[in-house]
């Protein structure tokens, strides 16, 4: 065989395999993850002074990549407006989401944010690839 062909046949087989690598790599990767929570806070003073900073220091631990929305002003554009708090934060994955919130240091700061709020929703989604 020529020298070109074979220049030409390994550059091919290469292209092959490394797109297959690609795919290979794409497919173990797993979706961000973002955690919603909605809580009824009842005492904004408490919550604001003792279950905060712990509940934020768990989760940063457990990986909480940023904060995109924490307790902001919201606006309702339909239906009935709610009177709850907002926190939307990012994680690696949903693996680390969970963990997170089911860590020991998680559980101990909303033993402290039950007493200030009288609800909890904190949903998880992943992001679309």
């Amino acid at each position: 065989m020529k020298t070109n062909n074979k220049v030409a046949i390994a550059l091919v087989a290469g292209a092959a395999i490394g797109g297959a690598a690609i795919q290979g790599l794409h497919a173990q990767a797993k979706p961000i993850a973002y955690v919603v929570a909605e809580v009824d806070v009842t005492n904004s003073e408490g919550y604001t002074k003792e279950f905060l900073p712990l509940a934020t220091k768990a989760l940063s631990d457990g990986g909480s990549g940023f904060k995109v929305v924490a307790g902001g002003k919201n606006v309702t554009i339909e239906g009935t407006p709610p009177k709850a708090r907002y926190v939307i934060a990012s994680y690696e994955n949903m693996d680390k989401a969970i963990a997170a919130y089911n860590s020991p240091a998680f559980k101990e700061a909303r033993k402290i944010g039950d007493k200030y709020a009288s609800s909890f929703r904190i949903i998880a989604v992943e992001a679309p690839q």
